[in-house]
């Protein structure tokens, strides 16, 4: 089994109430991230934009995590994982706020917002990810980090009914009303987290002086890690984003229609993660993770080369697929950092810009080539998981 931080754990018995606090902040990330698949073809019709147009959506947003998370690690390693999350909800909200006067001002506007919502996000995606692998037993972290990534797989289930709230109005002013009590939302949360009694983790006390780079270079786990974390959550975000295009154009359906299915496609992850943490203790992750990872590849290339229900389907299947991805290649990716781990972590979600690149380059291929085809974008790269997965099998057994 995998141990993915050498940083020594919180006792099992005392990690119970501060993992559940934590997972809270899985949940809303997850229902602020797939909120935008949502919003991409609402906005594409609204400013009448192409589908590379649309997909900087996704570049603002991922690419906040690529500007910020290296930053981010290093202000966790000065305030701690708890103050650190607080201070990532704070920027969040505010970015949630700024919907509102992007909702007059234009396209622009509305990037910006997600590029400040993102990159609070991304501060608490370095500062959550490594603190859940330290609260407990390492032996256990893999299946420990799906557990509490099955709560984010809510999140991203419950976004699209949101979303289906804001679709019927066809104006960008009815995304004020949801912003808005998100922005409400994290505050409380923000709020609340920074009075709750949380232990510290060992590496908070001992930083590293290395950079990021020499961290990197020390530890080539790590390194073919944020390769995988690249290529897996580009994989993701392209799918997710150009679902509800792909169902009018392959199925037939409304945008409205097409959207309450976006569920089923971050439900299956859910579903996935939970059923995940029996298997990671009973398989290597490495060898789940490949088996995943070619199961996607299948499945894309049947929905690429049908129609109808069949290649609708056939996607919204690689939600499944989804399930373990991420928190398994994390946990491999961190595998004995000790104090370099904030760090490591950082790395880590910095490859999160995956999510904005790789959508850009399946609409840009969309564009050319045709919406259906486009989607060898992700086949690629689940390709590339497989290989990753399988080559690093034996390694954390």
């Amino acid at each position: 089994m995998s141990v993915p931080a050498s940083a020594l754990p919180v006792q099992q018995e005392s990690s119970r109430a501060p993992l559940a606090i934590v997972t809270l902040l899985f949940f809303m990330w997850g229902l602020l991230t797939a909120l935008n698949d949502v919003l991409i073809p609402h906005l594409k019709a609204l400013y009448t934009l192409s589908y590379l147009q649309a997909m900087l959506v996704q570049f603002c947003f991922f690419g906040a995590y690529f500007l910020v998370s290296l930053p981010a690690g290093r202000l966790i390693q000065r305030l701690g994982y708890q103050r650190g999350a607080v201070a990532g909800l704070a920027v969040a909200a505010a970015g949630c706020l700024l919907f509102l006067p992007a909702a007059s001002a234009g396209y622009a506007l509305f990037l910006f917002a997600f590029f400040v919502l993102a990159a609070g996000i991304t501060v608490l995606q370095v500062a959550a990810n490594p603190y859940v692998a330290a609260l407990g037993d390492p032996r256990t972290a893999s299946s420990r980090l799906t557990l509490t990534q099955a709560f984010n797989s809510l999140g991203t289930a419950v976004a699209p009914a949101l979303g289906v709230l804001i679709l019927p109005a066809g104006a960008s002013g009815s995304v004020q009303g949801p912003y808005l009590a998100l922005a409400a939302a994290l505050s409380m949360l923000a709020f609340f987290f920074a009075l709750a009694r949380l232990p510290r983790i060992a590496d908070e006390a001992t930083p590293t002086t290395l950079s990021a780079v020499e961290v990197a270079r020390s530890h080539p786990h790590l390194l073919w890690g944020v390769v995988a974390i690249f290529l897996y959550v580009g994989a993701e975000v392209s799918i997710g984003s150009l679902l509800i295009n792909f169902m009018q154009e392959a199925a037939g359906l409304s945008a409205a229609a097409a959207a309450p299915y976006l569920s089923l496609y971050w439900g299956g992850a859910m579903v996935g993660r939970f059923v995940g943490v029996g298997l990671m203790r009973l398989m290597a992750p490495g060898r789940l993770l490949a088996v995943h990872a070619a199961l996607a590849v299948a499945l894309i290339v049947v929905g690429a080369t049908t129609h109808g229900l069949i290649a609708m389907w056939a996607l919204l299947a690689v939600g499944l697929c989804n399930s373990i991805m991420f928190p398994t290649i994390f946990s491999m990716a961190v595998h004995r950092l000790g104090a370099q781990t904030a760090q490591g972590s950082g790395l880590l979600c910095m490859a999160i810009v995956g999510g904005a690149l790789l959508p850009l380059l399946q609409g840009h291929a969309a564009d050319v080539i045709g919406l259906q085809a486009s989607f060898g974008v992700p086949a690629l790269c689940y390709a590339g998981i497989a290989a990753y997965g399988w080559l690093n099998a034996r390694l954390f057994d």
